[in-house]
This record gives structure tokens, sequence and C-alpha cells, in this order.
């Protein structure tokens, strides 16, 4: 039987962007099939390529995580003659996902003019650090800035502590994820209109709409977002907690779970308690209730507790490390670990794809490329530019 194709299988994704969320964006892309085209600066590549340890082949884990299914072509993109060839892949592309300073195409001559009159069927998405207009317009985005600006490092770490990143770059991550939601739009407009479209996504706007629902309390009630550790402005107990050999998250998510956790825990009379009969009274009686739980949970072991509580039906969980969470079984069955054969490294473990489509499956198809590994054969395939073009472009430094 013949591999399914992937759902956007037959589009071509000229990925101009570096870093994290772009990358990021263009892998997603390629995971669910479409051809990736990675234009990186002659020499040096993708800024991440250096961005270690660990490194492996020469390469580093950074960008190992975020690069497979894609190929890579080298090019001046500053000069006359790159930009020749810049021009010819437009032409060629689906979607063209780029990250640079605004105004950066524009300079080089793909202004939203060009595109219109040369690609107008092209699907352009812009990722940048806070948007293509408005006081902020000009300035880099960074994503421990944004965290910071935004008020989602206000809203992380203990309630008496310094405000707090995240433990990975969650804004990039985050816009990443949204470029491709919104690129996947835009193409599914075009079977409508017969058009494609300029869109964008920035760093700002995006760690902006990660507040959610401290967003919604200060903009409905005024109430301005705090720090409660790993706790929950609105719901508890809804935090970790020791136990005899470790850390146990619990989520308690309504006053009838709370019922069957206080039986559970040996201590029935909580949910007779008028401080803690109620969600909205346990938040009022927070550090009372959170230091009784603790002293009840540092009976047992973490699994002792995972199955008494799992068995009352209250969600819990023991707090892995990361080699424990993609060591596990259920990773495994569920695939969120591949591994896939790289021309320096050999056998390679990546994470999987969190997204599963049963009918045109996503697949890892490539491994990460080397720097320009694939640059004579996409001039060949995607321009048809001659063996002897090609010589004189690499003499000249263009690609």
């Amino acid at each position: 039987m013949a591999a399914a194709e992937g759902a956007l299988d037959g589009l071509r994704v000229l990925d101009l962007t570096r870093i994290l969320a772009g990358p990021l964006c263009t892998m997603m892309l390629g995971d669910l099939g479409a051809e990736v085209i990675k234009v990186e600066p002659v020499g040096s590549g993708d800024d991440t390529r250096g961005w270690g340890p660990p490194f492996a082949g020469g390469e580093s884990a950074y960008f190992l995580g975020v690069n497979r299914n894609k190929r890579s072509l080298t090019l001046d993109m500053a000069g006359k003659e790159g930009q020749g060839i810049l021009a010819g892949l437009i032409g060629t592309s689906d979607v063209l996902v780029e990250n640079f300073k605004p105004g950066t195409l524009e300079r080089w001559g793909f202004g939203n003019g060009w595109l219109i009159e040369n690609a107008p069927r092209l699907i352009c998405c812009s990722i940048t650090g806070y948007g293509g207009s408005g006081p902020g317009a000009r300035k880099p985005g960074y994503d421990f800035i944004l965290q910071a600006e935004s008020g989602l490092m206000s809203i992380c770490g203990e309630p008496e502590g310094p405000p707090t990143k995240y433990g990975v770059a969650i804004v990039d991550v985050c816009t990443g994820m949204l470029a491709c939601s919104t690129i996947l739009a835009a193409l599914e407009a075009r079977h409508r209109t017969g058009r494609g479209q300029h869109v964008e996504v920035s760093l700002h706007e995006t760690s902006l709409a990660m507040l959610a629902n401290v967003a919604a309390s200060y903009l409905v009630a005024g109430k301005d977002g705090g720090r409660f550790g790993n706790g929950h402005p609105s719901i508890v107990p809804y935090t970790t907690y020791p136990t005899r050999d470790g850390m146990l998250a619990v989520a308690v998510g309504n006053d009838a779970q709370f019922a069957r956790f206080a039986e559970a825990v040996g201590h029935p009379e909580w949910a007779r308690d008028a401080r803690f009969v109620r969600n909205r009274d346990r938040v009022v009686h927070r550090e009372l209730l959170d230091g009784l739980i603790a002293v009840a949970l540092r009976g047992d072991t973490a699994d002792a507790w995972i199955a008494t509580l799992q068995a009352a039906g209250v969600p819990c969980g023991r707090i892995n490390s990361v080699s424990q969470a993609l060591d596990d079984p259920h990773a495994a069955a569920r695939r969120m670990v591949e591994t896939v054969e790289h021309p320096t490294i050999g056998t390679l473990r990546l994470l999987g794809i969190p997204f599963k489509l049963h009918d045109t499956p996503a697949t890892v198809r490539r491994p990460p490329p080397t720097l320009g590994q694939h640059t004579e054969e996409i001039l060949r395939e995607a321009l048809g530019i001659s063996e002897a073009r090609i010589a004189e472009l690499r003499a000249l430094g263009v690609i």
C-alpha cells in the first residue's frame, strides 16, 4: 500500500526565518506534508546552529529540534544576484515565512506591490516583535523581553519572590504555533478567493493573548494579576505538595471533586468545613488549606497518593523531570519521540509530532539539514539553473 499523503502535500513553503518562532512554524508545515526550503545566510546559517552545547555531529540540539522536514539552501539575499534567485523561489512557492526586521523585504524589492504582481497566490507570513504598525513597530522582538513587558513574568514565581520567566521560550513557541494556524487559514481562504494575502503575527500580541483568564480578570473586574507559585489564582486546591518521596501536582476543579479529595486523604471533615465547602471560600482560605493538605500528603509516597486519588477521580500527577517525561511508556505509545537518520549524527532522536491526522498523517520524512546541504539540487529542480551557472554563483559567493 502506498504511503498516505500529508495534508499539505504538494505545497511549497519558503522559509526565510531563523531562531525559534519561525522555524517552529515552518517545521509544523513540513510535518503536515509541505515541501520546506530553508534559506540561510552563506557561511553562517541560522543563528541557532551555534547555540550550544549540547552539540551532535557538529549541529546544536537547539537547531535540530525545530528544523526537520526541510531542505537547506544558502543564499546571499542582500545582493542583486541572490535577490534574483530569491525572486524565482518566491514565484514557485505557495507560502513565504519571514521574521526579518520590518521593511527588510521591501528594501530588497519584495514589497506587497511586487508580491501581488509577481506571486498573487502567495501567502506571505511576517513574524515580528511588535507588529507592522504602532509606536513599537521598529523594535526587535526577544522572547525574554516580551515575557517581561507583557505581564507574563509578573504572574510567574512564588508570591514573595521575584518575577520569573517560563522554562522555555514560550512566547516564541506560541507565536510559531499561531503563525502556522494563521497560514492554514489563509490557505483555506485562497481556495475561495484564488488570491494569496499578507498575514502577520507578533511576539507582542501573542504574549498578551497568552494572559488569557488573567487578562480577562483585569479587563472585566479591574483585578491585576499576581504570583501564586504553582497555584491557581481562582481555584484551590490546585498546586503542588510534598509527599514522603517527591512532589505531587493536584488539580481539584470543583466542589464535588474536593469532597472526594478530602475523603481520599483521610479528612472528610474538610468538605463540611464552612471555610472549604465552596471553591470561593477555599480561595479565601488558600494558605490554611494548602498547609493542611501538605501535612496530610507527607504521610505516604507520591505513587501511593496517585493511585488513591486517581481511584477517587481526582486529577493528580507526579512532577517528572524532562527525561522521565520523554522516557515514559505513554510518550512512546503516542510516538512523541521519533528517530531519523542524520548525515553527520547517524540515528537522531527528535520530539514527535503532537497532532495526529489519521487519513493524511503528519510524518518525519527528513532529518534537520546541514548548512546548504540541498543548495544545488534546489537550484536545479526548482529554478532549472545549470551546473555551470551554479558553479559560477558559488564562486561569486552568492550561494
